[in-house]
């Protein structure tokens, strides 16, 4: 049995603390800065303007106690905002939406500023005071203290902007397929680490039969691969490093992780592949377009159940699908070979086709909406519009089979006879588009 362990947290994993912690920090400091002329003018060393004040010592504390109370409010209502918002997203689009939301800068920077002010206020009220010596009103801290809640509560609009936008479904869904463009480069090789040709079937079987087999010390899903690393430290021993999965894909604790080939030169690249493949708790969408396809369909599906009936949605997550294939086709072929400055092979990773994510597309969809013929007429029209776009012959015969699918889960149904004639003329116009031959691998 496997020793307990703990994954360590990834540098990609996000928070809601780290942007506020900092912001209020910087109210700290903040402080200090303002304290300064306020410290000078009470010592006689400079004076202030007559005209910039806010009052007395009573007036002084007033505002700072109406400010502090309506901040404080204030910011325990967009915490209990945030959580509603985070629990809405669970229910509507799926948990692995929330790291979305997480995410996002407005959120934590909005937190962030209103503790910062409120922790602003707290240091200004405590040192404003009158005893019977001495009375000190810092009235560059008060000024400073009123500007901060007003540029606070100026931020609050904006964010709440922002919240009614990105919980739309269709925001949301095209900002998946946004973020799937670098995503989708991160995982390909740029300039020289490009070759040409990648290592046969029977010399990857005998680099693993004869190479190193490096033992994953944990589980978790690969979250990114740092090929740069791995490439130049592959180069100078002279050995090839195959990595046995990609992005998206679930390590077992045990399990082989990749091999090293020649296996003498394992004692100094095993290690490295341990640190430059990133494992972890979630999947994330930084090298996975797969994950990408899946945030899509997962709306798609939820917005399908009997208990939404949402046809609508369906149809725009059917729409963006299309247009994150066309993304991922957009980018040449790859055939997940890493290659040095000479041209050799130096790391290969588990290949991602795009006839796989064709079927990650439209299989939950098509079984959410077996008998929803909006859905499935869509479905078809869209594998006919970017059929043309997507080359190679195991990408044709994907959409092949997709159609097809379409067309037998409709007759299986026992829909009217309107439907089922609109999804037939539907796949009618599909099927000259599609390419199952040999050309198609042009």
């Amino acid at each position: 049995m496997h020793a307990p362990r703990r994954i360590p947290a990834s540098s990609s994993d996000v928070n809601l603390w780290k942007l506020p912690l900092c912001l209020s920090l910087g109210g700290v400091g903040l402080f200090a800065l303002t304290m300064v002329p306020d410290v000078l003018d009470a010592t006689g060393r400079i004076h202030l303007p007559t005209w910039f004040t806010m009052g007395g010592i009573d007036d002084a504390r007033a505002i700072l106690s109406a400010m502090l109370a309506c901040v404080s409010t204030v910011l325990a209502l967009i915490f209990s905002v945030a959580l509603l918002v985070l629990s809405m997203v669970a229910t509507l689009f799926g948990p692995r939406l929330l790291y979305r939301f997480l995410h996002d800068w407005v959120t934590q920077f909005t937190i962030g500023l209103f503790m910062a002010t409120f922790v602003y206020l707290c240091l200004v009220f405590l040192v404003t005071h009158q005893d019977a010596h001495s009375t000190f009103v810092p009235q560059v801290s008060l000024i400073t203290s009123w500007l901060l809640v007003v540029g606070s509560f100026g931020f609050l609009v904006y964010y709440s902007h922002r919240i009614a936008s990105s919980i739309q479904n269709p925001d949301l869904v095209a900002r998946i397929v946004d973020d799937m463009v670098p995503a989708v480069r991160a995982s390909q090789p740029l300039g020289e680490a490009r070759g040409d040709g990648a290592p046969t079937p029977e010399t990857i079987a005998r680099h693993i039969a004869d190479g190193h087999a490096v033992v994953s010390d944990r589980s978790g899903y690969v979250q990114e691969i740092d090929h740069g690393p791995l490439v130049l430290a592959a180069s100078e021993a002279d050995a090839v490093l195959h990595v046995f999965f990609r992005p998206g894909q679930f390590v077992l604790q045990g399990e082989s992780l990749g091999c090293v080939h020649p296996k003498e030169r394992a004692g100094a690249l095993a290690p490295l592949l341990h640190k430059h493949v990133t494992l972890g708790r979630h999947r994330l969408l930084k090298q996975d377009s797969e994950f990408g396809i899946a945030q899509i369909v997962e709306i798609g599906i939820r917005a399908l159940s009997p208990a939404v009936n949402d046809t609508f949605t369906g149809v725009a997550c059917i729409d963006w699908l299309g247009d994150a294939l066309l993304v991922v086709a957009g980018e040449p072929a790859f055939d997940g070979c890493w290659h040095d400055t000479e041209g050799k092979v130096r790391v290969r990773a588990r290949p991602l086709g795009i006839d796989r994510l064709v079927r990650m597309a439209f299989d939950q969809m098509r079984q959410a909406a077996a008998d929803n013929p909006a859905v499935l007429i869509r479905i078809l029209d869209t594998i006919r519009r970017i059929a043309p776009s997507l080359p190679g012959l195991a990408a044709q015969r994907a959409l092949s089979a997709e159609a097809d699918a379409v067309r037998e889960a409709a007759a299986s149904k026992g829909l009217v006879s309107i439907d089922l004639a609109d999804i037939e003329s539907a796949w009618q116009r599909v099927k000259p588009v599609l390419r199952t031959d040999a050309g198609a691998a042009l």
